[in-house]
């Protein structure tokens, strides 16, 4: 009664579990969906009224356009125009292995898999264990002379994610930009983007800082999203990753819409953009005579007449005595005397033979073998080494630091929004997946142009997305809750495997021989016959038909004798099925009955 109880308790919690990551999922749909009537995509169903649904028809791809100029946009709808404008590197990344230094990855522009509208093309990175390069000059520079900086792209992972990034450099702008020559030294203003190894997911922000008083040019990165974006890596769906930095020196940065991560330019990255005011003094040292010890032993302390150091932890037990029946002429182990000498065993190459060692049988009901020695107890005397007791040192100063001094490479920016100008995107990568998607790039400096830009793009496409995986029921559901939550795998584990396991114990039959101890005892639980009782029963109905005919036979031709013998024969089956139905009531009544049933045979059928 306990493995059920266990066993419904499992399976409840289980399945509330599930409840909750499925209510999760359609709580995210349903919010989408508001999203989707906000904007005048509402799909009414008539009450009452069953409707056949059709095969769901893709979309057609139609350019999305800015609603006003834009320093770069790039929805990637033209071969002939993605070759004119985008440059691919023809360079060789520093410090890296010759075999692998070449940026030789593989470029596309072609359909997605599952293409989610029809016609719509995307530069797809086709490579994996390459390093990817390829740019493309703005129409022109920004300079963050103001206005918000908005950065905002489509990454789709067709394959998922394992280690490599989908993040976009936005190069420094410099009169004469050869993008021939693009690889990881080139210099960029602003890093963005997706990056993930392992289980190491990172969302990217980085920005390079110029020293105004050195010249030196310093990475800022900004602190790691709160947000979980595991998700993002392996649902395999088109995610719109989008950057805002402001003139009031604020970030954000979102994904699909949805903040993950915002914070200032000035407290949120690291190093901080402006350094300390005052450093500790390189060249102070710690004076001779300083004294950091905040205890010291007491030198008023004095050892204790005594005070024994030389007594052991431990002494011989002098009250502990021998048993009784210790065998200490018997030893602990003997010879086998039943093994032998391997027939191969060389004396002159393996030595002389000795018999292999086993307890000694005599030392199994005595208390030991061998030599006795006494136990040992902890020595009362035992006091250890002397030390004297700790006090407060009087001439404790503290611990020492080196002084303070003004920063000699103090600056304070105030403005790190003004960064250098962007003249060029590019996408420099080195990623061990393949099938990665970019898409609909745009820059501008204001955010409801990208947000209009995004609706007539990547709201559609995931809008198809979403309704392409509802189609796949129960299952999708849960698969697609499992990636966004990993505990649910646990909870699915114990759901559905470990039921099956616990029924299997409890219900499979004990493996083993069948004992013949076992099959009486049986016999004498259910009533059931024994074989010896089925073989005399036969033999007594063989009897019963013998004189049957016998009966027949002594009755003549006579038509007289017939008679009275052919209603003696029925007299007696009408006995004998009598006999069967008392028999039948009588082994009701020994069902019923407490007591201990003997052997199961059956009365003899009665005969007239």
């Amino acid at each position: 009664m306990r493995f059920w109880r266990v066993l419904l308790l499992l399976s409840i919690v289980g399945l509330v579990l599930v409840s909750v990551a499925k209510c999760d999922a359609k709580v995210d749909d349903e919010d989408e969906e508001e999203e989707d009537e906000e904007d005048g995509q509402v799909e009414v169903e008539d009450e009452g009224i069953e409707v056949e649904q059709q095969p769901r028809q893709k979309p057609r791809y139609q350019r999305p356009v800015p609603k006003k100029p834009v320093f770069f946009h790039e929805p990637f709808d033209s071969l002939d125009s993605f070759a004119k404008k985008w440059v691919f590197s023809e360079t060789k990344k520093d410090g890296a292995d010759e075999t692998i230094a070449k940026y030789d990855g593989k470029w596309v522009v072609e359909e997605p898999k599952s293409n989610p509208i029809e016609g719509d093309l995307g530069l797809i990175l086709k490579s994996k264990a390459k390093h990817h390069a390829v740019s493309s000059l703005m129409n022109k520079a920004f300079d963050f002379s103001g206005k918000p900086f908005v950065m905002q792209y489509e990454v789709r992972f067709q394959n998922g994610m394992d280690c490599g990034g989908a993040y976009v450099k936005l190069l420094s702008h410099e009169p004469k930009m050869d993008l021939k020559k693009f690889n990881d030294k080139t210099p960029y203003t602003i890093m963005f983007g997706p990056d993930k190894c392992g289980m190491d997911s990172k969302m990217h922000f980085i920005f390079r800082h110029k020293n105004p008083k050195t010249g030196e040019i310093e990475e800022k990165h900004a602190k790691k999203p709160t947000a979980n974006i595991d998700s993002y890596f392996t649902d395999r769906k088109t995610h719109l990753y989008t950057l805002v930095v402001n003139p009031d020196q604020t970030f954000e940065m979102l994904i699909d819409n949805g903040l993950v991560n915002k914070g200032s330019l000035l407290t949120d990255f690291s190093p901080p953009v402006n350094p300390p005011k005052e450093i500790e003094d390189p060249n102070d040292k710690k004076p001779a005579d300083w004294d950091n010890r905040e205890k010291i032993p007491d030198p008023d302390s004095t050892k204790p007449e005594d005070w024994d150091e030389d007594q052991p932890a431990t002494i011989v037990d002098p009250d502990a005595t021998q048993p009784e029946g210790w065998l200490e002429d018997e030893p602990r182990l003997v010879p086998d005397p039943e093994a032998t000498k391997p027939e191969d065993w060389d004396d002159e190459m393996d030595g002389e033979w000795e018999a292999p060692l086993i307890d000694n049988p005599k030392c199994k009901e005595a208390p030991g073998c061998g030599e006795w020695e006494p136990p040992t107890i902890p020595n009362p005397k035992h006091r250890g080494k002397w030390s004297a007791p700790m006090i407060d040192n009087p001439n404790y100063k503290g611990v020492w630091k080196p002084r303070t001094i003004e920063n000699p490479a103090y600056f304070e920016d105030s403005e790190p929004y003004k960064m250098t100008p962007i003249g060029a995107l590019g996408l420099e990568l080195w990623s061990m997946s393949d099938e990665i998607l970019f898409d609909n790039f745009i820059m501008t400096d204001d955010l409801e142009v990208a947000k209009e830009f995004a609706a007539a793009s990547w709201d559609i496409k995931s809008n198809e997305e979403r309704a392409a995986s509802s189609a796949g029921g129960i299952w999708q559901t849960l698969m697609s809750a499992a990636e966004q939550r990993q505990w649910l795998w646990a909870v699915y584990v114990v759901v559905l495997l470990l039921p099956i396991v616990l029924l299997s114990i409890c219900l499979c039959p004990k493996s083993g021989p069948i004992k013949p101890e076992d099959v009486s005892a049986r016999r004498k639980k259910t009533d059931e016959a024994s074989p010896d009782d089925e073989e005399e029963e036969e033999e007594e109905k063989k009897k019963d038909k013998e004189a049957k005919k016998a009966d027949v036979g002594a009755g003549g031709d006579g038509e007289g004798d017939s008679k009275v013998t052919q209603a003696d024969l029925e007299a007696t089956e009408d006995d004998v099925d009598e006999g069967e139905e008392a028999d039948a009531e009588e082994d009701e009544d020994a069902k019923k009955s407490p007591s201990p049933k003997k052997s199961p045979r059956r009365r003899k059928a009665r005969k007239e």
